[in-house]
C-alpha cells in the first residue's frame, strides 16, 4: 500500500490499482480529498503494472458530496474539474465502487469514471437544488446521457435519491455487486478480459428527448417550483445537454451555477441547512450525557392532534397507548389513524402489512391508568389551563418515577402546568404543529425547572420521529405563535384601514408563503375559540361568525368556496369589514403592496428581536427554523431574521417608527451598530 496523502492510499491487487479515500465522516470533496484523487490517479496511471483502476471509499459511504464548509472561501488544492478531467481521460479503465450514498459532487465524480458498480443498499442523487444550486461539475450534462432527459429532470429539480436497483435499471450504474471491493475488482478484470471500450459518458447522446418536453415539465411543476430560482436553472441545464454539444452545455451549466452560487437564494438555503443542525445544540447541556429511555409512549387525547402525534411514534416503531374519555371519541380517533395509513398504502407508499404493523403498536384505552408504565406521556387535550392542570395532577399520581410528562400546548405557560405536579423537573412542552404527522417542526419548550436529561431526551426523541426540533422558552405563544400574533394584528388593522383580505393574502403569497393570513384563517375555521353565547361583535371575526361565516368548513368566510374549494372574495365579509371601519370612523385609504408587506413582516422581526433579547430562543437561526418548518416561510428567503439582515436592520427600524411602532431594544441596538442578527 502506498499512502498518497492523509486521506488517500493506492494498493495494487494483481493488475488492478485500488485508490481508497478515507476522510471521515462522509468522504466529502474537501481539498485533501481532491488532492488525494489527483495524486492517486497520477500514480496509478504512471504505474505500468496497473491495467485498470478501482475508486473506492472507506467508512460508511462513497463520496457523499461537496464540502459545504468550503463554499464562499478562497479555493485551495486541486480543482474538482481538474480531477474529473484526469479520471475521465484516464487511458486505463476506471471503475467506481459505490456504497452508502453518492450524492452531488460524489455522483459527479462517479459519472466521470468509465464504469460504476454498487452494493444494493447504495443511494444516488444530485441534491444541490435543495441548497439553491445546481450540480456544478458536469452532473446536468452527464446524467441525462445515462438515464435520459426525463429522469435527469426529476433528479436535479427535486434532489431526490434513487436506490441501486433503480439506478441499474436506468443505466446509471453497470452492475450491482454483493461484496464491494471484490466485486469492483472482478468487474475491472472483466473489462480488461473482454477488452471493453472506455465508456466516457460525455461522448454519449442524451436519451429520451421529446418536442416540448421541457416547457411541459415546467408547467406540470409550476406550483412546486414557485419562487425558487434553482429548479429553472437546472431545467435549462438539462435542456442545454439535449440541444448543445457537451462543452457548450458545460459552459451553460457553469454560468448558471455561478449565478446561483452568488445569489441570495442559495445563500439563504445554505444558511438554513446549517441552521437546522445548529438548532440541535442546546446551551448548558452535555451532548454526551446519557438519555432517558423512551421505549413506550402514552398520549392523552385521540383527536386530530393526539392521533397525528401518535402516528409519529408508530412510524418510528414505538408502541403507543392512546387514551380518551369516551368510547365514541376513541373509536373515531383510532379509525382516523387507520384511514390515514390506508390512504398512504393506496398511494403505494407503504404496504398493507406496514399498516397492520403500525396499528399493532397502538393500544386504545379509556383508562388513564393504562399510561402508568409509559416512558413519555404527551397531553393533547383542549387548550385550557384548568383542564391541563387537572390532567397533569392526575399524571403526577399515576406516572412511573422518571417518566417524562409533556404538554402539547401552543400558548400556555408550561411552568404553571408543571406546578400542578410534584415533579416539575420532568415536565416539558412538546408543541407539535398540525397536521402533526406531516409538519416537520416541534417546539420543545424548556420550563424553568425542566431537567437537562429531560430536555436532551425530548430533542433526541424529536429526531427519532423525524422532526426538526427547536428549543423555546416559556412565554405566551413561545417562538412561532408569538410572532404570528404580530402579523395577525397588523393584517386585521390593514383591512380596517383600507386593504381587503385578498390584497393582504396576495402580497404574502407573492412573497412566497403558501397562503396569506385570511385564507389560513378560513382553512383553520373562523369559529375556533369563538363562543356564540358570549360574542358581542367586538371584532371582525366575531361579526363574521355571528353572520354564519365559518370558513372552508361551511363554504363561507373571508372568501366564498365552491365544492372544489376554489375561492372568491366574499361580498358579505367585505360589507362586514366596511361597516366595521365606518362605525369606528376610519377614513379608508389605498394601501400599496409595499406597506402591506412591511407591516405584516417587520413587526414579526421586531418580536423576534424581543424573543432573542429575553432568551426565549437561543439564536436567531432557531427562530428562522421555526418559521420555515412550521409556518411556511419560504426557505429561499432564509427565515424572518435572515431576511431582515438582507433588507437591512436600519431600514426596518425606520419603517417601524413610520408606522407608529416602537423598535425592540435589540433591533435598535444592532441597527445602530451596523450589525445583523446573524
Amino acid at each position: 500500500m502506498t499512502a498518497i496523502n492523509t486521506v488517500t492510499d493506492l494498493t495494487i491487487d494483481g493488475d488492478v490499482g485500488v485508490i481508497t479515500l478515507d476522510s471521515p465522516p462522509v468522504n466529502a470533496l474537501s481539498a485533501d480529498v481532491r488532492d488525494g484523487l489527483a495524486h492517486g490517479f497520477a500514480a496509478a496511471i504512471a504505474d505500468p503494472a496497473v491495467k485498470a483502476i478501482v475508486l473506492i471509499c472507506a467508512g460508511r459511504t462513497f463520496i457523499a458530496g461537496a464540502d459545504i464548509s468550503e463554499f464562499g472561501k478562497p479555493p485551495r488544492g486541486a480543482g474538482l474539474h481538474e480531477v474529473q478531467a484526469t479520471i475521465e481521460n484516464c487511458p486505463k479503465p476506471v471503475v467506481a465502487a459505490i456504497h452508502g450514498t453518492a450524492l452531488g459532487g460524489g455522483l459527479e465524480v462517479a459519472l466521470v469514471c468509465h464504469f460504476r458498480v454498487a452494493v444494493l443498499s447504495a443511494k444516488f442523487g444530485l441534491p444541490e437544488v435543495k441548497l439553491g444550486l445546481l450540480p456544478g461539475a458536469g452532473g446536468t450534462q452527464r446524467l441525462p446521457r445515462l438515464v435520459g432527459a426525463k429522469a435527469a429532470l426529476d433528479m436535479v429539480t427535486t434532489g431526490k435519491h434513487i436506490g441501486a436497483k433503480a439506478a441499474a435499471a436506468a443505466g446509471l450504474i453497470d452492475a450491482v455487486v454483493d461484496d464491494l471491493r471484490d466485486g469492483a475488482i472482478h468487474f475491472a478484470r472483466r473489462v480488461l478480459n473482454e477488452n471493453l471500450p472506455l465508456n466516457r459518458v460525455r461522448d454519449k447522446p442524451v436519451l429520451g428527448v421529446e418536442d416540448g418536453m421541457f416547457d411541459a415539465y415546467r408547467k406540470a411543476n409550476a406550483k412546486a417550483f414557485r419562487g425558487f430560482d434553482a429548479p429553472e436553472a437546472n431545467i435549462q441545464c438539462i435542456e442545454a445537454a439535449a440541444t448543445l454539444p457537451f462543452d457548450e452545455g458545460m459552459a451553460v451549466e457553469r454560468k448558471l451555477f455561478m449565478g446561483l452560487m452568488t445569489g441570495l437564494q442559495s445563500r439563504a438555503q445554505r444558511y438554513v441547512f446549517f441552521a437546522e443542525r445548529q438548532a440541535n445544540k442546546i446551551d448548558g447541556l452535555d451532548p454526551d450525557a446519557p438519555l432517558l429511555p423512551v421505549a413506550s409512549v402514552g398520549i392523552i387525547g385521540a383527536g386530530t392532534m393526539g392521533g397525528g402525534i401518535a402516528m409519529n411514534f408508530l412510524n418510528a416503531g414505538v408502541p403507543v397507548t392512546i387514551v380518551e374519555m369516551k368510547q365514541e371519541a376513541l373509536d373515531r380517533g383510532v379509525a382516523t389513524i387507520r384511514r390515514n395509513y390506508e390512504n398512504t398504502a393506496a398511494k403505494g407508499r407503504m404496504t398493507a402489512d406496514d399498516v397492520e404493523a403500525r396499528m399493532g403498536l397502538l393500544t386504545p384505552s379509556l383508562d388513564l391508568d393504562a399510561l402508568s408504565a409509559a416512558d413519555l406521556i404527551i397531553e393533547a387535550v383542549f387548550e385550557n389551563m384548568a383542564v391541563k392542570k387537572e390532567v397533569f395532577g392526575k399524571l403526577d399520581r399515576l406516572a412511573k418515577p422518571g417518566a417524562i410528562l409533556a404538554s402539547n400546548t401552543s400558548y400556555l405557560n408550561v411552568d404553571e402546568i408543571a406546578a400542578a405536579t410534584s415533579r416539575p423537573e420532568s415536565v416539558v412542552g412538546l408543541h407539535f404543529f398540525s397536521p402533526a404527522n406531516v409538519m416537520r417542526l416541534l417546539e420543545v419548550v424548556r420550563g424553568a425547572k425542566t431537567a437537562g436529561p429531560v430536555l436532551a431526551t425530548a430533542m433526541a426523541t424529536a429526531k427519532k420521529i423525524g422532526k426538526v426540533a427547536v428549543v423555546a422558552g416559556v412565554c405566551d405563544g413561545f417562538i412561532g405563535n408569538r410572532m404570528l400574533s404580530q402579523r395577525q394584528q397588523q393584517a386585521m388593522a390593514l383591512i380596517v384601514e383600507g386593504a381587503l383580505p385578498a390584497d393582504v393574502d396576495r402580497v404574502l403569497f407573492d412573497f412566497g408563503f403558501p397562503m396569506g393570513p385570511f385564507q389560513m384563517s378560513d382553512l383553520a375555521g373562523l369559529d375556533i375559540g369563538w363562543n356564540a353565547e358570549t360574542s358581542k361583535g367586538v371584532t371582525i371575526r366575531d361579526r363574521l361568525c355571528e353572520a354564519g361565516l365559518r370558513g372552508q368548513k361551511n363554504g363561507h368566510g373571508f372568501y366564498d368556496y365552491d365544492a372544489q374549494r376554489n375561492r372568491i372574495p366574499s361580498p358579505v365579509a367585505e360589507k362586514i369589514i366596511l361597516d366595521y371601519a365606518a362605525e369606528r370612523g376610519v377614513n379608508r385609504r389605498h394601501i400599496d403592496d409595499a406597506e402591506i408587506l412591511e407591516r405584516c413582516l417587520y413587526p414579526m422581526v421586531n418580536e423576534g428581536a424581543k424573543i432573542l433579547d429575553e432568551g426565549m430562543a437561543q439564536r436567531a437561526s432557531d427562530i428562522d427554523i421555526v418559521w420555515i418548518n412550521g409556518y411556511g416561510w419560504p426557505v429561499y428567503r432564509g427565515g424572518p431574521m435572515f431576511w431582515a439582515d438582507s433588507v437591512g436592520l436600519p431600514a426596518i427600524v425606520d419603517k417601524l417608527k413610520q408606522y407608529g411602532m416602537e423598535p425592540a431594544p435589540l433591533l435598535a441596538k444592532l441597527a445602530g451598530e451596523g450589525k445583523g442578527f446573524n
